[in-house]
């Protein structure tokens, strides 16, 4: 791409440079810009084999924290507008042994007028304790998620991806007294004050309650003591899981309804409006409802980062394309795999609000 003589040159510029195209494949760097990616850097292909990404994905740009990536976002949306792109970008590398926080500015140029090719220039490197920091929180979060496939001998899957590097989303599932239990919430606000929140209610859910009506109630009490702004709030879907009586218990507060898939039947939403936990209503008494359900049927939690996904045009997801992707399903795997593809083309791969979906076999 770049004689011999052009690429000396370019590689005794103090400044990183590098070229990639439409495929977002990086095609050359120069020194300076693969000191700056030590450790497992290659300098070209895609992204995570060029700057020895630290990330956990087999393949670059379909992992759960590709669609956070700042790195991987710049670089697409100089592709979308053919047009010049400047942002501050990081990623997490290799560095002496242990996972690090890279953070570099670059701007990026059309390179050849037809929209194949771009240049990168980069105005420096820095690392940061707060970079350090905050990939810790992100490594802490993620701890923070549910670890299996199986719980009470309920099978479930899960999607969650965070808009940036700290989510503000929550999912959980555990059992009690033979049910299995999930919840899902869904904070205000994004990035570092939205992961302090998703802490507090991981924290403040009380999880030796069975009675999910009142275990919202404690959390109500709880967030008041925080003396938060009304800017500031919480909404939450909460299920019990009884098998044997082939029962759901559930309570809402201000979150998108359950949806039920009845085997053969179709689509049921479980209505149970209520106001989300802030300090709007500050003695709202949540109320636990009872439906029953039969062997097949999937059960489905949603944040509003689904539904209100937007595409290029502004048009949103909606709980519609939500259902129709239920109905196409067969188990809970298989309906946020299918989910997280449609979400995926329908968005063009950008989000713009954490996406978390919960899906239980009946």
């Amino acid at each position: 791409m770049l004689g011999r003589q052009y690429k000396k040159l370019l590689d005794r510029m103090p400044a990183g440079v590098f070229a990639f195209d439409d495929k977002l494949r990086i095609r050359f760097s120069n020194a300076a810009f693969r000191r700056l990616f030590p450790g497992r850097a290659k300098g070209t292909g895609n992204l995570k084999r060029a700057i020895g990404c630290a990330e956990e994905c087999e393949i670059c740009g379909k992992g759960a924290s590709c669609a956070g990536c700042t790195f991987r976002r710049v670089m697409r949306a100089a592709v979308r507008d053919n047009a010049e792109k400047t942002e501050t970008v990081s990623a997490g590398v290799r560095l002496a042994g242990r996972t690090d926080r890279v953070a570099v500015r670059i701007r990026i140029l059309p390179a050849d007028g037809k929209g194949k090719l771009f240049l990168g220039l980069t105005d420096g490197s820095y690392r940061t304790e707060i970079e350090r920091e905050m990939l810790s929180a992100r490594q802490m979060q993620r701890r923070l998620l549910p670890a299996g496939k199986s719980v009470g001998g309920v099978s479930y899957s899960y999607l969650y991806i965070p808009s940036l590097e700290i989510g503000g989303d929550l999912p959980d599932v555990y059992e009690l007294d033979g049910r299995t239990y999930g919840i899902l919430a869904d904070v205000s606000g994004k990035g570092i004050s939205a992961g302090m929140l998703s802490a507090f209610v991981r924290a403040g859910f009380d999880r030796r309650e069975p009675s999910l009506a009142k275990a919202l109630g404690k959390l109500s009490e709880k967030f008041r003591e925080l003396n938060q702004d009304e800017r500031s709030y919480i909404t939450v879907a909460a299920v019990s899981i009884d098998e044997r009586a082939g029962k759901i218990r559930y309570v809402s507060a201000g979150h998108n309804a359950p949806i039920l898939l009845r085997s053969g039947q179709g689509i049921n939403e479980i209505e149970s409006p209520a106001p989300p936990i802030s300090n709007w209503i500050p003695d709202f008494a949540y109320e636990e409802r009872e439906i029953s359900f039969s062997k097949g049927d999937i059960l489905v939690l949603l944040t509003d980062g689904v539904t209100e996904c937007p595409n290029a045009s502004g048009d949103r997801f909606g709980i519609e394309r939500a259902e129709s992707v239920l109905l196409q399903s067969r188990s809970a795997e298989d309906f946020i795999g299918k989910l997280k593809n449609a979400l995926g083309v329908f968005s063009g791969g950008s989000l713009s609000d954490d996406v978390t979906a919960m899906a239980f076999d009946l």
